[in-house]
C-alpha cells in the first residue's frame, strides 16, 4: 500500500483523532503516505434538536461509511461511542486504539462539582444517559439540551447559558483543554457510555492490505472492553433514544462489566454487573444485558417504544468488533 486515505468529520475532535491515526501510521516508517478526507456529516449539520429525535448516533458516521464502501477512503476513524450497534454490510470496526480517560467531566466556571450546584441550576448535555444519571442523584437540577462541538459547548457555558456542562473527559484531554475540567464524575455518579474514550478504525471486510496495516495499531486489551460494552448495548438496541451505560475494566484475565438502563427523567434506574474471562467478553455483555432486562430495563424500553434486539443480530453485530492480535 502506497497511500492510506482516512475519512473523517471536520470537527476539531474528529480531526485530532484522524491526525493521531495518521501519525501512528507514519511512525511505522513503512513508506505509506496518509491523506485525510474531511466531511461534514448530517449530525454536524442538525444542531438544533436532541440526537434522540433526529436519528441518533448514525448521523455522525453514515457519510464516512459511504466513502469507504465507494472506495473514496480506505478507513474511517470514529469515537466508538458514536458508532451505532449495527455496522453496514461489508464493513467492520475491529481495530481499536488504547482507551483514553473514559469518564465524564464536570465543567463549570463557578462550581466545583454537581453537589455544589444550587436549586434549579442548569446543566447542559446532549446525552440522555448523562441526563438520567444527573437527575436521579440531583432531582433539584435542570438538564437542558446542549449540542455542537466541544468549542461550541464551552462557549455557550462561558456565555452564561448554563451553570455547568458535562462532557467526555477524553475529548477535553485530546484537545488540550483538560484545565477546563472542574472535576471528574465517578462511575457511581455517571457510568460511562459504551466505548467512551475509545477510538475505532472502520475498514472494508475484504480490504486485506488495509487490515494488515491497521493490525499494527490494534490494542487488544481495549478491544476486549469494546466487545463486552458494545454487546450489552447491542442487545438493548442501545442508541440515543434510551439512557444506557456500559463500562468494563480488566482484572488480569477477567473483565468486569457494569451496565445501567434508566428512564430519561432519572426516576427509574436499573443496574447490573458481572465478571467473566476476557475471551468471553461478548457473552458477558449479553449476560449483563439480560440481567438488566430481567430487573426492569425491558419495561423502560417498552415505555419508549423500543425492544431488545434479537440475539442472532447481537451475535452478528458483535462479530464485527472482534480482532485477536
Amino acid at each position: 500500500m502506497n497511500t492510506l486515505k482516512i475519512a473523517t468529520r471536520n470537527s476539531p475532535l474528529a480531526l485530532w483523532q484522524a491526525e493521531d491515526v495518521k501519525a501512528r501510521v507514519e511512525a511505522l516508517d513503512l513508506g505509506v503516505n496518509v491523506e485525510l478526507i474531511t466531511m461534514t456529516t448530517r449530525g454536524d449539520q442538525l444542531l438544533d434538536s436532541p440526537l434522540a429525535k433526529i436519528g441518533g448516533k448514525g448521523l455522525f458516521v453514515k457519510e464516512l461509511e459511504t466513502a469507504i464502501l465507494d472506495g473514496i477512503a480506505h478507513i474511517a476513524v470514529h469515537s466508538i461511542k458514536d458508532v451505532p450497534a449495527v455496522v453496514p454490510e461489508g464493513l467492520q470496526v475491529v481495530h481499536i486504539l488504547e482507551r483514553e480517560n473514559p469518564y465524564d467531566a464536570f465543567v463549570s466556571n463557578n462550581f466545583q462539582d454537581l453537589a455544589s450546584l444550587p436549586e434549579r441550576a442548569i446543566v447542559g448535555t446532549c446525552s440522555l444517559r448523562r441526563q438520567a444519571q444527573v437527575l436521579a442523584a440531583y432531582p433539584h437540577l435542570e438538564v437542558h439540551n446542549l449540542r455542537g462541538n466541544v468549542n461550541t459547548r464551552l462557549r455557550k457555558l462561558d456565555d452564561g447559558e448554563y451553570d455547568a456542562i458535562i462532557l467526555a473527559a477524553a475529548g477535553l484531554i485530546r484537545l488540550g483543554m483538560q484545565d477546563r475540567i472542574a472535576s471528574e464524575l465517578t462511575v457511581q455518579q455517571s457510568l460511562p457510555a459504551a466505548g467512551q474514550g475509545i477510538v475505532g478504525i472502520e475498514t472494508r471486510i475484504d480490504d486485506e492490505d488495509t487490515i494488515a496495516l491497521m493490525d499494527k495499531l490494534h490494542h487488544q486489551e481495549t478491544s476486549y472492553r469494546v466487545m463486552a460494552e458494545r454487546a450489552l448495548s447491542a442487545r438493548l438496541d442501545g442508541g440515543c433514544q434510551v439512557p444506557i451505560a456500559a463500562f468494563s475494566e480488566l482484572e488480569g484475565e477477567q473483565i468486569w462489566l457494569r451496565g445501567l438502563v434508566a428512564s430519561p427523567d432519572g426516576k427509574s434506574v436499573i443496574t447490573a454487573d458481572a465478571r467473566a474471562h476476557i475471551n468471553e467478553a461478548v457473552d458477558l455483555g449479553v449476560k449483563v444485558a439480560e440481567m438488566l432486562l430481567y430487573r426492569g430495563a425491558n419495561d423502560i424500553l417498552k415505555s419508549l417504544g423500543l425492544k431488545p434486539a434479537p440475539l442472532d443480530e447481537v451475535a452478528a453485530s458483535a462479530a464485527k468488533y472482534v480482532r485477536r492480535s
